[in-house]
């Protein structure tokens, strides 16, 4: 006679399983009932936590153990980090208790959420206090005109040259849009220009300004403004969601070989990770399904090119109710001073493939002559 099956004989893989699909408040209960389920439930393999904190993060609505969940030593520390990367600031900074994590993992922290050159404001301070120093500016910003932090707006443009000019402005007055009518060619001064969102994050998102025009001469093309936008060897086709990959576009790029989506061969891209993109762009550098990843313009299908300089910087962001942000170009107009500096050295970061491309890097303006 067989003995009757109960949760704890199952197999620790099916237990975890089972667990991941209770609420926070059910997970937190059920894991303090036997040895054996508090052990599947801290086991940072089997990790049946992510799966609720992750459904917590993408409605905003939080459950009430959430907001203290630092004081359960049960949750594996990688939860922590993904809590920390993806949260809004103001959920982390006034109204949840912080976790008492390692140097290494506050560093991870720090690495995933912010872009690079906001390694400026970690000085001589811990990787902790660096942290959380750096996410209240990102709060205090996104909530007031301040700019006391930073006079100076950093931001990059892409030549047709093949050159890159790292400039900055005032910040203060930085207007985008005002700055691009100053500065592009002024043959092309009569036509629109064009608003991208190359890769959105927890806190910022990467805005690039350009002209898509048909040009009358090769001479006028951007060619790197359209590698940024559409890296070499990824193309969607007319169904929008499978690719083709050119394998010989790319050989030493410092992404990988992993990739999630149809499979054409070797793949030279590598999803970023450090920072994390948002929801919207989880697949970047390749395209993220969903509507959020709008690179690919209908535009560039009418037979119109990049042409003149590309302006590329970073604007800061709300939360909204998901994990990610709107992706919708017509706030950008609006949101004339919530603007962070975004130097060559981001760039390269996020499109690490633009190294081999561009030709000189200077500093300022002009032709660096």
């Amino acid at each position: 006679m067989s003995l009757p099956t109960t949760l704890e004989s199952l197999p620790v893989e099916l237990i975890a399983t089972i667990l991941s699909n209770l609420d926070l408040e059910s997970l937190v209960k059920v894991s303090n009932l036997s040895r054996r389920l508090r052990h599947v439930a801290s086991d940072s393999t089997l990790n049946p936590w992510k799966r609720p904190i992750t459904q917590n993060l993408a409605s905003g609505n939080y459950e009430r153990s959430f907001y203290h969940f630092s004081f359960r030593s049960i949750v594996p520390t990688s939860n922590w980090i993904d809590i920390l990367t993806l949260a809004p600031p103001g959920f982390i900074l006034f109204e949840s208790s912080l976790p008492n994590l390692k140097a290494s993992e506050w560093e991870e922290c720090f690495r995933k959420r912010f872009i690079p050159g906001w390694l400026k404001w970690k000085k001589d301070n811990t990787w902790r206090v660096s942290y959380i120093k750096t996410l209240y500016r990102v709060w205090h910003r996104t909530h007031s005109p301040c700019t006391t932090d930073e006079a100076w707006t950093k931001y990059i443009v892409l030549n047709r040259n093949g050159s890159v000019n790292e400039l900055e402005s005032s910040s203060r007055g930085f207007s985008p849009m005002a700055i691009f009518a100053q500065t592009h060619n002024s043959n092309l001064s009569h036509l629109s220009p064009t608003i991208r969102v190359v890769a959105t994050f927890s806190d910022v998102r990467v805005i690039a300004i350009g002209v898509l025009h048909i040009p009358r001469s090769p001479l006028l093309v951007n060619r790197n403004a359209h590698a940024l936008l559409h890296p070499p060897g990824i193309e969607i086709d007319t169904l929008g969601a499978n690719f083709k990959r050119n394998s010989r576009a790319l050989h030493d790029s410092t992404y990988g070989d992993e990739y999630d989506g149809p499979s054409a061969g070797p793949c030279p891209y590598n999803k970023l990770t450090h920072p994390l993109p948002a929801e919207s762009h989880r697949n970047y550098p390749l395209y993220t399904p969903g509507g959020g990843d709008r690179r690919w313009g209908t535009l560039e299908k009418e037979g119109r090119q990049w042409v003149g300089g590309l302006m590329v910087m970073v604007q800061l962001i709300r939360p909204r109710a998901i994990i990610g942000y709107e992706q919708d170009e017509s706030e950008f107009v609006g949101s004339w001073n919530q603007f962070a500096s975004f130097t060559w050295h981001d760039l390269l970061t996020i499109a690490p493939w633009m190294k081999e491309r561009v030709t000189k890097i200077i500093d300022g303006p002009g032709l660096g002559i």
